[in-house]
């Protein structure tokens, strides 16, 4: 029981880290791939099959503009940052501090 809840937590509090992370990510534009490997290489793995339809909802709510370009001879889509989605970032990542900041004094009182 304890492992079950202990993997429901932990995947809720991921969640909401992947978000951020693929929005600081996509200050730059990437494609699939290379987003997915730039994101591994920071140490946060993300399955393909979790990473494109957080991409399409993300674009669907505003926040990223993607389009299809041919790269060596393969088609590709490629996903940037709109201007919601840089401004969405930044009030997030400002919230992010405040929550870490708090977390970390309540862990410094323990």
């Amino acid at each position: 029981m304890n492992g079950d809840l202990y993997e429901n937590l932990r995947l809720e509090l991921r969640r909401g880290c992947l978000i951020v992370a693929v929005l600081a990510q996509l200050r730059e534009e990437q494609y699939g791939y290379t987003l997915r490997k730039a994101l591994s290489d920071d140490g946060l793995e993300i399955d393909e099959s979790t990473l494109y339809p957080l991409l399409r909802r993300l674009e669907s709510q505003g926040l990223l503009a993607s389009e299809w370009r041919e790269e060596n001879k393969r088609s590709k889509r490629f996903y940037h940052l709109s201007a919601e989605g840089e401004a969405i970032l930044k009030q997030l990542l400002a919230e992010w501090q405040v929550i870490n900041a708090s977390i970390n004094r309540m862990l410094a009182e323990n």
